[in-house]
Parts: structure tokens; sequence; C-alpha cells
């Protein structure tokens, strides 16, 4: 019986049972570096053109113009767009390594992160030979991370979380044999058998 002074016990899991694996994150990683190297080139390498169009700062202004350019090209360009972040909503919780982070402060950490990351990479590349500031790319990259975020990560979390509970369940006990004493001999004094003779009595036998 519990008194009211005991502490109460609390299951909780082991460290590693909410974290990634290790060689997981080390992956994550590699492929986060390698991948803000390939954006950086991207975006940051000067461009040998004649001229350029002249710095946007309405939203989706450029999207319009695109379009407008002819359907097929104009959403290949906004794909490109979207597409160019879009690793970051997987790479950034994974080498973060939590597996049982609320879904809404993990969206609004790698929405906020890749919105300031695109928008360095666009007051950069505007000092680049051939780079325009646009308003879009920032719209468009942190949209892009944000979908892939919302379509990968939860789902992932969700079976990476499942994978140890299998793991940790406990199996069936074994049954316990249950050992049963040997019986006692217990010696018969010889003043016993004699008066049990006396009175035509079987003396007790001893086991």
């Amino acid at each position: 019986m519990r008194t009211e002074n005991e502490p109460t016990r609390q299951w909780s899991a082991p460290p590693s049972a909410a974290e990634v694996p290790r060689p997981l994150r080390a992956a994550g990683l590699t492929a986060l570096v390698l991948h803000l190297l390939v954006v950086g080139w991207f975006v940051l390498r000067p461009l040998p053109v004649a001229w350029v169009y002249d710095a946007n700062l309405t939203p989706f202004g450029s999207v319009r113009q695109a379009l407008s350019l002819g359907e097929a090209a104009g959403l290949w360009q906004v794909a490109c767009e979207l597409l160019l972040l879009a690793p970051l909503g997987v790479l950034l919780p994974l080498v973060r390594g939590r597996l049982r982070a609320a879904w809404l402060p993990s969206f609004l950490r790698v929405a906020g992160v890749s919105a300031l990351l695109a928008t360095g990479l666009e007051i950069l590349g505007s000092w680049v030979p051939g780079h325009v500031l646009n308003v879009d790319h920032i719209l468009l990259g942190v949209a892009g991370v944000s979908l892939t975020h919302l379509a990968v990560v939860p789902a992932a979390r969700a079976v990476l979380r499942a994978r140890p509970a299998r793991e940790r369940r406990p199996a069936a006990p074994a049954p316990v044999p249950v050992q049963v004493p040997a019986p006692v001999s217990v010696p018969v004094p010889a003043a016993a058998k004699l008066t049990a003779a006396a009175y035509g009595r079987p003396a007790p036998r001893t086991r």
C-alpha cells in the first residue's frame, strides 16, 4: 500500500528513445552541409547577362510575370523556386534529432530558420552581377520548406517513435518451477517401540 509521503513512480522513456539514431543524424548533417553549398553556389554565382529586370518588392509580382510568358515555362520557374530550399524542411529537424517534438513549434522553428536563410541569400545575391533582389524568391523558398516539412516530418517521426516502442515491449515471463520439499524422516525412540509392543499395537513406522 502506498503512503502519502511515498513518491509516485512515473515511467519515462530512455534518452535514446526520444532521439533520432546517431548515424541518421550524421547523414542528415552531411546532406545539410552539401545542400547549403550547392544552394550558395547556385544563388551567389555571377551571371554574364546583358540586362536584368528591376528589383521586385511586390509579393508574387514575378510569379505573375513568369506565368504571363507561358504556362509551362512559368510553372517550371515557380517549381524551381519552391524546390530550391525544400530539403531544409526535412534536414533541419533531422539534424536536431528530436522525435517527440510538437508539430507546431517544430514547424515554426523550421519556417523561421528558412526565412532567415532565404532572406540572407537574397540580400547577398543582390550584390552579385546578374542577380536582382526579388521578394518572391524568399516567399517561394519558405513555402517550399514549409510544405516539405508538413508532408514528411510528422509521419517520419511517428514511424521512428513506433519502432523503439516495439523493441522495448517486454516478453512473456517464463514459468517458474515450483519445488516440492522432500519428506523428512523422523526417528522413533526405542521406548515408544517397546510400549507399542506391550499393548499389542504396531510400532510407528519411520519414513
